[in-house]
């Protein structure tokens, strides 16, 4: 019989990712079926969804948000090296280290904003105009996102201070 391992802070912010990462695809799915039902009913029954729209660019705000983090995590987003080769390995080093610095500033900035516009929408009970879908969990999903892709930037920024500049191109 074999221990269930101790779940520990990085198991638990890993499945956290996943978690979100599968909230993603699932707003990709009601995408597509919005979209496709909505395209049926107009040009078949001619008769159009209402708020279909609304649907898709909350579900928009809600898949990029959420898939953010782990994008971060397996570092998917696209990267740029064609002067990695000319600048050298201390170049690099610090082209990584300002890169995440200057996204974590901008980020943090953008979150402090947000939380604000969450509050905002809270108070006043914002909602879409045609559906009346409020507005405030969506915002929740963009500080979500935002907050864990600037923690992971934190710790990607502790990685490279530890590695230090690499030797490898």
């Amino acid at each position: 019989m074999t221990k269930a391992r101790k779940m520990g802070p990085a198991d638990l912010f890993c499945r956290v990712i996943d978690s979100l990462t599968g909230l993603s695809v699932l707003s990709l799915v009601i995408m597509m079926v919005v979209t496709f039902v909505s395209v049926i009913m107009r040009y078949i029954f001619n008769a159009p969804l209402l708020g279909n729209n609304e649907i898709v660019q909350l579900m928009a705000v809600s898949l990029v948000m959420l898939a953010m983090p782990f994008a971060t995590q397996t570092e998917a987003h696209v990267r740029v090296d064609v002067l990695d080769a000319h600048i050298g390995r201390y170049g690099r080093f610090t082209g990584d280290l300002l890169a995440r610095c200057l996204a974590g500033f901008v980020l943090a900035s953008l979150l402090h904003r947000t939380w604000f516009k969450l509050l905002d929408t809270l108070t006043y009970g914002d909602a879409t105009n045609m559906l009346r879908i409020p507005i405030w969990p969506f915002y929740g999903f963009i500080l979500l996102g935002m907050g864990l892709y600037l923690l992971l930037l934190v710790i990607q920024v502790i990685g490279v201070l530890r590695k230090g500049p690499r030797h490898e191109l």
